[in-house]
C-alpha cells in the first residue's frame, strides 16, 4: 500500500514560495505581468516612442525603461500615452530611441493603458 509522503523540512515550503511570489512580484515590478494582459486581451497599434528613461530596475541585467508614446490606433486617431514599466532587452535599447515606431497593445476599456507588444511572455 503506497503511503503519503509529506515534507518534513518546512525550509523548502517556504524556499518554493518565495521564488514562485519573487517571480509574480518581478512580473508586476517590471511591466511584464501588464503586458501579458494586454497581449491575450488588448488591441493592437502602432506607437511613435516620443521619449524614454530609466526606472532603475533590472531584471537579470536587462533594463526596465518608461516610455512616452504617440499612439496611433488602426481609426487613424492618435494620441499621447505612458507606459510606466516594459522590461527589454539590453541588446534592443536603439529601437526604443525616440523617433522609433513600436508595436504596442491598448486596453478596450481604458485606451490610456497601453504596452509594449514586442516581446511574446508566456
Amino acid at each position: 500500500m503506497a503511503q503519503a509522503r509529506s515534507f518534513r523540512n518546512p525550509w523548502i515550503v517556504l524556499i518554493l514560495a518565495a521564488l514562485l511570489g519573487g517571480c509574480a512580484l518581478a512580473d508586476r515590478m517590471s511591466g511584464v505581468a501588464e503586458a501579458k494582459r494586454l497581449q491575450e486581451a488588448g488591441v493592437p497599434a502602432s506607437a511613435r516612442v516620443v521619449k524614454l528613461w530609466d526606472t532603475g530596475i533590472t531584471v537579470n541585467e536587462d533594463p526596465v525603461i518608461g516610455l512616452e508614446v504617440e499612439v496611433a490606433r488602426a481609426d487613424g486617431s492618435v494620441y499621447t500615452a505612458i507606459i510606466p514599466k516594459s522590461l527589454i532587452s539590453r541588446l534592443d535599447v536603439p529601437q526604443f530611441q525616440p523617433g522609433q515606431t513600436v508595436s504596442v497593445r491598448i486596453d478596450p476599456q481604458d485606451p490610456s493603458l497601453v504596452a509594449l507588444d514586442v516581446y511574446r511572455y508566456r
